[in-house]
């Protein structure tokens, strides 16, 4: 028989026994249901987990530290952040611009730059907000991937050249009208890229009188004229959103004139606070926090918290897939208890095929084709009905689940079924129908040809 007769052959000897067919694929179907629906809450769940620390900020960023008291650190997730531990001895370094070289030239690091803020106030017009000013290099902004909206990105000789975060906008309030900025509108009563802005470190600044604080010994602060150049994008990076960019030689500078007016040392050459490695493989973070770590620094990225979750993410996925495979196991012994079953009844059958001839491969493969189909059969069917609930899952009783379980994945999702979960499934449930069928196939084989027909 050729392949074509054999799967024929299968699908008549299964309708044949309509009721017990239907009852091993319903097996089938639960199971793949059960398996495809476990995993894809664990799918939601990771999507979820990384959505959520995509929003903390970059995932392609390190963030390097000056190393206190010589000692070098590893910065590892724990609790609800990243923690810090102690390392073995390291030679106190300097994060200086020969240091930013140095990690430049580190394997697999995109960008680095220098990383210094300060808070500002800022004032356009009659309207005021305060806001944490970056300084950074600014050849270094296109290089860290900065989406924008309008304008353009911070350029190598830029002094008083400033690029705002896409929330920023909104954070411009009148004082004499209110107290506060409403940082969730979406309405903006400024232009920060055409209006004037000046700038100032004094919190009073842009407030009416009967508003500053009362102090006899008030600083005087200088005050600065910005040139607003761009508006980011909008992005789920709270980081860029709430935040102004300007040069970091600009920032420095009034630091240091701010250091002057509050009376207090200002040493340049005590280097960077901080700096910002950008890698574009988020695979190479871990050996690259680890080279700038052999340097002398401290290191901390957000992939660190994502490593964790991500690691709890998958538990949660591999339980709940065991949940779902303890039904796949059942439907598994239905099919091979249906499979010998169905020996039973086409002894006489099977000695006939074997006394005119039938090659003892042909009838094994008989047997496994269908057990194959059943398993196919019950695979398409879970796999449409996995589908069918999850979209219930999302929809209809997403309110419900969402006070049990919280919202897991993207947008709020409790279930997300992806490409390769039911191409996946299917090919589970045939090898699963084609493993069940193995054994009784292998039975079929052995019976003797001359028994088969007397004990008929």
């Amino acid at each position: 028989m050729n392949g074509r007769d054999i799967v024929g052959l299968g699908f008549r000897n299964l309708l044949r026994r309509k009721t017990r067919t239907i009852l091993a694929i319903t097996g089938v179907v639960i199971g793949i249901s059960a398996v495809v629906l476990m995993l894809s809450i664990g799918v939601a769940l990771q999507k979820g987990t990384e959505e959520t620390v995509a929003s903390w900020g970059n995932l392609h960023m390190i963030t390097v530290y000056q190393s206190s008291g010589g000692q070098g650190v590893m910065i590892r997730p724990g609790g609800g952040g990243v923690a810090v531990e102690s390392g073995g001895q390291k030679e106190a370094a300097k994060l200086d611009d020969k240091a930013i070289v140095a990690i430049e030239k580190i394997p697999h690091v995109t960008a680095v730059s220098p990383w210094e803020d300060e808070y500002l106030t800022f004032v356009i017009g009659k309207l005021r907000t305060s806001m944490s000013v970056v300084g950074l290099s600014p050849e270094m902004m296109e290089r860290f991937n900065y989406a924008l909206d309008r304008g353009r990105l911070l350029q190598v000789g830029d002094k008083n050249a400033v690029v705002f975060g896409s929330m920023t906008p909104s954070g411009f309030y009148n004082p004499k009208k209110t107290w506060g900025a409403n940082w969730n509108s979406d309405q903006t009563q400024v232009d920060v890229i055409t209006d004037k802005i000046m700038a100032c470190a004094s919190w009073d600044y842009g407030l009416p009188p009967n508003q500053q604080s009362q102090d006899d010994n008030k600083i005087v602060y200088k005050e600065y004229e910005f040139k607003g150049v761009g508006l980011l994008a909008n992005t789920e990076d709270y980081e860029t959103a709430y935040n102004v960019y300007i040069p970091i030689s600009t920032l420095r500078k009034i630091s240091e004139e701010r250091a002057k007016s509050e009376k207090r040392q200002y040493d340049k050459s005590a280097g960077y606070r901080q700096a910002r490695v950008y890698v574009e493989d988020i695979t190479k973070i871990k050996q690259i926090s680890d080279s700038i770590r052999d340097m002398g620094f401290q290191t901390s990225s957000l992939n660190d918290a994502l490593e964790m979750m991500q690691k709890q993410a998958r538990t949660t996925q591999m339980i709940l897939a065991g949940i779902g495979a303890i039904s796949l196991l059942v439907a598994a012994l239905g099919i091979t208890n249906t499979m010998i079953m169905s020996i039973y009844e086409r002894t006489k059958e099977i000695g006939i095929m074997k006394v005119i001839g039938a090659d003892l491969p042909d009838i094994g493969k008989l047997f496994l084709v269908e057990a194959a189909i059943i398993g196919l059969l019950g695979g398409i069917a879970g796999v449409g009905i996995s589908y069918l609930i999850s979209t219930l899952m999302n929809t209809v009783l997403r309110p419900f689940l969402s006070g049990i379980l919280g919202d897991m994945g993207s947008e709020g999702s409790m279930s997300v079924i992806p490409l390769w979960l039911p191409l996946a499934a299917l090919g589970f449930a045939t090898l699963i129908g084609v493993a069940s069928g193995y054994f009784p196939a292998r039975r079929a084989m052995r019976l003797s040809a001359l028994e088969s027909i007397r004990n008929e």
